[in-house]
């Protein structure tokens, strides 16, 4: 999927609370929605582990800080055209990037929270 396709998705759910972006998300009819909820869902889950809270992430108040969406690499292919031509195709990916961060922060942290940022490398459609 091309970077433009999903930068349209990713523009939506920027800034806003990580069960708000997942409601817009389910909600969405691109495709590139369900990948977004994919990553966000595995950002969520590495912020988990990264903190080593024994409760849940319901209970704090996680927001997508970073989101973000750049050109990947570029399959070139070709295809048959009139006249014993042809045409390049190119299949394009992208990387998309997810920063998740809690606004309350955390027993016995000075720093706002710890950031967790997500990097799905090539994710090709």
């Amino acid at each position: 999927m091309s970077a433009r396709k999903m930068r349209l998705v990713v523009d939506l759910v920027r800034g806003r609370q990580v069960e708000d972006a997942l409601s817009i998300l389910r909600y969405t009819k691109k495709e590139a929605a369900v990948w977004l909820e994919k990553i966000i869902l595995s950002a969520v889950a590495n912020w988990e582990q990264k903190t080593e809270s024994m409760e849940s992430a319901d209970d704090f108040e996680l927001y997508i800080k970073e989101a973000y969406s750049d050109g990947g690499s570029i399959l070139k292919r070709f295809r048959p055209a009139p006249h014993g031509r042809a045409h390049r195709i190119r299949k394009r990916s992208n990387h998309v990037t997810v920063v998740v961060a809690n606004r309350v922060p955390l027993p016995g942290e000075n720093a706002p929270g710890a950031d967790v940022v997500v990097e799905d490398v090539d994710s090709e459609n």
